[in-house]
């Protein structure tokens, strides 16, 4: 989580020294204490991840003594070599080309809502492209919410989805770029272009916007797998003024071939709950992938298994959503309301996502 720390990123404050950290040491013990930090809501029970950041109950404890202790600083011989950064990106070089959403900046207004806004860019590529990397920076968090970056057919009179389409990565809060290890990479058709889906929420004055991509490509002969980004979702819920525990249920098309599953993805809104997702093979047996019980709209934590886990031919992923539309939920926007399917945060989305790996055709 130390790259989320840094000057320029999406925590509140730097943790790259001693000082910046014995500062903080209180508030530190606080969030560790009541496990708000490190964000990471997955129940241990059901997999195991690469990027899971929780923290050992045993560090956990030696935190909280730190601070209870005035938060010494220990031996200076002892402190490791600091960690090093690409300046300005998350990604672990220098993209190969950065890519911004529009030619100029975009102008949000002070009051909404804002419907979704797409952008349409084009790469010029003559031929398939292959992406082992990619960040999206927007420019000002203040007022994007999200910006979902799609490979998409150039065909000039459709505006936004078409199909065909490709995701390539969505920005959301908390999460984190792609970066896959050898081998493996998204493909970007040739004859493709850029197309950006970028969600403003205004804050009550005049803001612009001139957020980008940065993108490393993959040798096309070192690529022997695929990372395709599929989905099971549900757009037909209803969800009652009042109720707390709302049940709402989906299911992935069944695999068509043999997998490997990479990634999940839970979405949901501000009334979301809990999400889980699960494997039903075709032997009839069944799996609980991951269960986030405690779903937090604020982090939108993407799980990368910690191994790639085959799925056989014929399996279906069966997402099961919780949502609380009561007044007990405090980022509820309106316990009075029906909710239903919509883009804007106080409508509400069941979408599980999920990343599979297969062999590349030659």
């Amino acid at each position: 989580m130390l790259f989320r720390s840094r000057k320029g990123e999406i925590a509140p404050f730097a943790l790259t020294n001693y000082q910046a950290a014995s500062d903080w040491a209180e508030m530190i013990a606080e969030v560790v204490q009541d496990r708000r930090m490190p964000p990471w809501p997955a129940d241990p029970r059901y997999g195991r991840f690469a990027n899971d950041c929780s923290l050992p109950e045993a560090e956990r404890q030696l935190l909280i003594k730190w601070a209870k202790s005035g938060a010494p600083e220990g031996e200076k011989k002892d402190l490791p070599p600091p960690s090093t950064f690409v300046d300005g990106w998350q990604l672990p070089k220098e993209p190969d080309k950065v890519y911004y959403i529009s030619e100029t900046p975009v102008d949000v207004p002070a009051r909404g809502p804002i419907g979704y806004q797409y952008f349409h860019l084009d790469p010029g590529f003559d031929e398939d492209k292959w992406i082992k990397g990619l960040e999206v920076r927007p420019d000002n968090r203040a007022v994007v919410h999200h910006i979902m970056v799609i490979a998409h057919p150039k065909r000039a009179h459709l505006r936004n989805f078409a199909r065909g389409d490709q995701h390539l990565l969505s920005f959301v809060p908390g999460g984190i770029p792609l970066n896959l290890p050898s081998g493996l990479a998204r493909r970007f058709p040739k004859n493709y272009e850029f197309l950006f889906e970028v969600h403003y929420t205004p804050n009550g004055s005049v803001q612009k916007d001139h957020s980008r991509i940065g993108v490393i490509f993959a040798d096309p002969k070192e690529v022997t797998h695929h990372v395709s980004w599929l989905s099971a979702s549900n757009h037909a819920f209803s969800i009652p003024p009042g109720v707390d525990h709302y049940k709402v249920e989906s299911d992935s098309q069944p695999m068509g071939r043999g997998v490997q599953l990479l990634r999940l993805y839970p979405h949901m809104h501000l009334r979301g709950k809990q999400f889980l997702f699960e494997a039903r093979y075709p032997d009839g047996t069944s799996e609980i992938l991951l269960d986030v019980p405690h779903y937090d709209f604020g982090w939108q934590l993407t799980y990368e298994l910690a191994q790639p886990k085959p799925l056989p031919k014929g399996t279906v992923l069966h997402c099961t959503a919780y949502f609380d539309n009561s007044e007990q939920n405090l980022n509820n926007p309106d316990p009075r309301a029906t909710v239903r399917n919509g883009d804007q945060t106080w409508e509400e989305m069941m979408v599980g996502h999920f990343d599979v790996i297969v062999p590349v055709a030659r």
